[in-house]
């Protein structure tokens, strides 16, 4: 049997955003408190490509605080990137967890395709 699940990402796993760091070759993320425009935001600071400032993942509430100016100081898509690769890292260690097995594939619009492996026999 197989479903499509949607997924809204909430940020609470250090592990899984090291792991999406080093998926998308970043610096690895720091933790402390960051600096933004006009403001600080304390969590794991993560350095997208060419933005000015970090995106600051905080763990306990799950949301990124991020200043890019509306894209002026660093583009949407490398935070999109960053939030579909945490989710699919962190997807991929529940899923070993419960001990299931899973397999990626990346489709022709960018988007990744993830199937966990149920057991012996089925796919979910």
């Amino acid at each position: 049997m197989s479903h499509i699940v949607s997924i809204k990402t909430e940020v609470r796993d250090a592990g899984a955003v090291r792991a999406a760091c080093q998926r998308l070759h970043l610096p690895p993320p720091t933790e402390g408190m960051h600096k933004l425009y006009s403001s600080h935001a304390t969590g794991l600071g993560i350095q997208l490509p060419k933005w000015r400032y970090l995106a600051v993942c905080d763990l306990a509430t799950g949301q990124v605080q991020y200043d890019n100016f509306k894209g002026h100081w660093g583009e949407q898509k490398h935070l999109d990137s960053f939030l579909q690769a945490y989710a699919v890292e962190k997807a991929k260690v529940e899923a070993r967890r419960k001990g299931h097995t899973s397999t990626e594939q990346t489709l022709s619009d960018g988007s990744i395709k993830l199937t966990i492996n149920v057991g012996a026999g089925g796919a979910a």
